[in-house]
């Protein structure tokens, strides 16, 4: 009897294995919290998750491969007990009566037992597996980077003007390579919007995850599911007639479904009410605070999508030249492209080299932090939701690298460097922008800058990686745009002659549609500078 119920113990062992195995591996994403959040914020930290993956992948082949060994040997001490057990069950008496078979039979179920469950049972490769991944789980994103990703696809879908069909199809214009997605990958983006109450694009999303998993065969989300976020985000768009139709094909599908009942109740009272027997045009209006519906923004997006916003009435007085206005570039002159008169905005190309450009990476990716603005009420640092990436302050000090391109920070602006800021370096995360803002710090702001090295007077950009798709700079008020070439350098001056801030100046980093997006900033302050670039009393200058 005993040996039956060991049999069965064994049996369902190895018969749940397959089940153990997927809780196991569903425990591990759960236990999976990291330390530190805001993976999404910069390609190069989520460069770190494909790295741990793939040591993943080697871990869990590891584990499947000991754990088959020892699911091999209990399947042979199953079939050696079931064996042994039917023989013996044939007979009992006669074959307990044997003193051997009876010696070995208590035998089998106490020290042989004993090292069964030690060394097949008790003693598995889970445990170690499990020390191991614990490990590297302090790298695996969170639900705030899952948050930030799909908030940043659905900015990129929005700034972008891409249709929710191409997007999910793989078909993204500029971008190559792009993966389709699934029905769970757009429920999951409608999801997270419905959580935000966004819901203009959890119908959007939640349409797409309808169409796909009706044309799955096995659906990976029930479609019960999917109905009942489309049904209540229809409704929060005003479309009340199409959220009953969608309510009756939920309790199609689950007809206990209370919820449904009670919308299907409220939704029918809501019509009675208002006296809708004609069912209007569908709408889905996208929601816009003030300043997302005003013209800036508007402008803003257009020139990120490459549109053309103004006329630039002096376009025929842009000029390409070597410039050789420092003795440093006697020999070697920089490559001067004026984009824009006034104020004037002047690219130079091949400034930088790829080995310095990838010192400056290297030196700069371990300190990476959520970049920060200054709260215009408090005059506090604190991230924002207009400016998502991480960046690096690098010194003189730090590196020859950083020295050498301080220099030439001072003498392509042809500025000291008497109270320059340090080397910022930014890296751009998924849909990394920075909205219009200015360089310079206006008056209302409190202590905005120390007081004795002044304001912004000029800004040297430098971008130091080519973007597939997306990333430019713009300035919604002239309507300028440049987009990112590695090695090129930027150069503007962000104060009038006066010392007022230049308002023409105003500038965005566009959403990085794909690739990663690194840029590095050196700040010149006015003080030092009188004598260079002297003060004048015409606003014109």
């Amino acid at each position: 009897m005993r040996s039956c119920m060991m049999l069965s113990i064994i049996e369902r062992v190895i018969m749940s294995y397959s089940s153990i195995s997927v809780i196991f591996l569903m425990t591990l994403c759960c236990l999976g919290g990291r330390i530190y959040g805001e993976l999404f914020t910069a390609v190069v930290d989520l460069e770190k998750v494909l790295y741990t993956e793939r040591d993943l992948a080697e871990d869990l082949r590891s584990y499947i491969q000991r754990e088959q060994m020892r699911l091999n040997q209990l399947s042979r001490l199953a079939d050696d007990f079931q064996h042994h057990s039917e023989k013996a069950l044939v007979n009992p008496e006669r074959h307990l009566s044997n003193p051997v078979n009876a010696f070995q039979l208590v035998k089998r179920f106490t020290t042989d037992w004993e090292s069964i469950m030690e060394n097949y049972i008790r003693n598995n490769a889970s445990e170690e597996f499990l020390a191991r991944l614990l490990s590297k789980t302090d790298s695996f994103p969170d639900e705030e980077d899952l948050s930030g990703v799909a908030t940043a696809l659905l900015r990129l879908q929005d700034t972008y003007a891409l249709p929710t069909d191409k997007v999910s199809h793989g078909d993204i214009e500029g971008v190559s390579d792009s993966p389709r997605m699934t029905a769970s990958d757009c429920f999951e983006l409608g999801r997270i919007a419905y959580k935000g109450q966004d819901f203009y694009h959890a119908v959007l999303w939640m349409h797409e995850a309808l169409e796909l998993v009706k044309a799955e065969n096995t659906p990976s989300i029930p479609v019960s599911v999917i109905l009942d976020y489309l049904s209540y985000s229809t409704f929060m768009q005003g479309n009340t007639h199409e959220a009953l139709r969608l309510t009756d094909e939920l309790l199609r599908h689950a007809p206990d479904h209370v919820r449904a009942q009670g919308n299907k109740q409220y939704f029918e009272e809501l019509l009675k009410e208002e006296g809708q027997n004609e069912p209007p045009l569908l709408r889905n209006e996208k929601p816009f605070d003030d300043y997302r519906s005003s013209s800036e923004f508007t402008t803003y997006e257009r020139l990120c999508r490459g549109e053309r916003t103004h006329f630039q009435r002096d376009a025929h007085k842009l000029t390409c030249q070597y410039r050789r206005h420092h003795p440093m570039f006697y020999i070697n002159p920089l490559k001067e492209e004026v984009v824009y008169l006034k104020p004037r905005i002047v690219l130079y190309h091949d400034c930088l080299t790829d080995k310095e450009i990838e010192r400056v990476k290297e030196l700069a990716t371990p300190r990476l932090q959520r970049a920060t603005v200054q709260n215009s009420v408090t005059g506090q640092l604190e991230t924002a939701s207009y400016r998502v990436s991480k960046s690096a302050w690098l010194k003189d000090v730090d590196d020859e690298m950083i020295f050498k391109i301080s220099q030439l920070a001072k003498n392509v602006a042809n500025l000291t460097l008497d109270s320059v800021e340090e080397l910022q370096v930014v890296n751009y995360g998924i849909g990394g922008h920075y909205e219009p803002h200015f360089d310079f710090a206006r008056k209302r702001k409190p202590s905005a800058f120390e007081e004795v090295n002044g304001n912004r007077i000029l800004t040297f950009i430098c971008y130091m990686s080519d973007i597939e798709a997306g990333g430019a700079t713009v300035f919604p008020t002239i309507g300028v745009r440049l987009l990112p070439s590695k090695g090129t350098c930027a150069v503007w001056y962000n104060l009038l002659k006066t010392g007022e801030g230049d308002y023409d100046t105003r500038h965005a980093a566009c959403p990085v549609l794909t690739g990663s997006k690194w840029v590095c900033n050196k700040w010149f302050h006015e003080r030092g500078q009188e004598f260079i670039r002297p003060c004048s009393l015409s606003s014109d200058e």
